[in-house]
């Protein structure tokens, strides 16, 4: 098995790239490789390179994997070290949903834009019942 690499350079947050997504998913603890973060570099870069064109699908494909992998984690408590592992599983899944109705909500907006049929005037509109000949009964 081959093992990833673990870097974070705060200093490159304002290209979308493999730091500015570890710093958007919280996981920024590198010092410690695979025991203190959660997805290798190539993860996230393999993620970005699948949605060249949309940073939040990435997003949302790196969160479901988090959300995948650490849903089976238990809260521990090892002598007075408690660790809340549910807690940050949560966090993530809650992040996850919050991305997945932003992504929801382009690709229908998006579809609506290509979609001729909405671009048209609607089919309903004020005063489309008054009957001119009508007297006045």
């Amino acid at each position: 098995m081959a093992k990833g690499t673990y870097t974070y350079d705060p200093g490159n947050l304002g290209a979308q790239g493999k730091d500015r997504m570890r710093f958007e998913l919280g996981d920024t603890m590198v010092e410690g490789l695979s025991d203190t973060t959660a997805l290798t570099d190539e993860e996230i870069q393999a993620a970005i390179g699948l949605y060249p064109k949309s940073w939040k699908r990435a997003k949302l494909m790196l969160l479901e994997g988090l959300c995948r992998r650490f849903a089976y984690e238990v809260d521990t408590k090892t002598g007075p070290l408690w660790l809340n592992m549910q807690e940050r599983a949560k966090l993530w899944q809650a992040d996850y949903d919050k991305v997945k109705k932003e992504v929801s909500a382009e690709a229908f907006s998006a579809r609506l834009g290509e979609n001729e049929i909405y671009q048209k005037s609607p089919y309903f509109y004020t005063g489309m019942q008054r009957n001119g000949r009508a007297t006045g009964r």
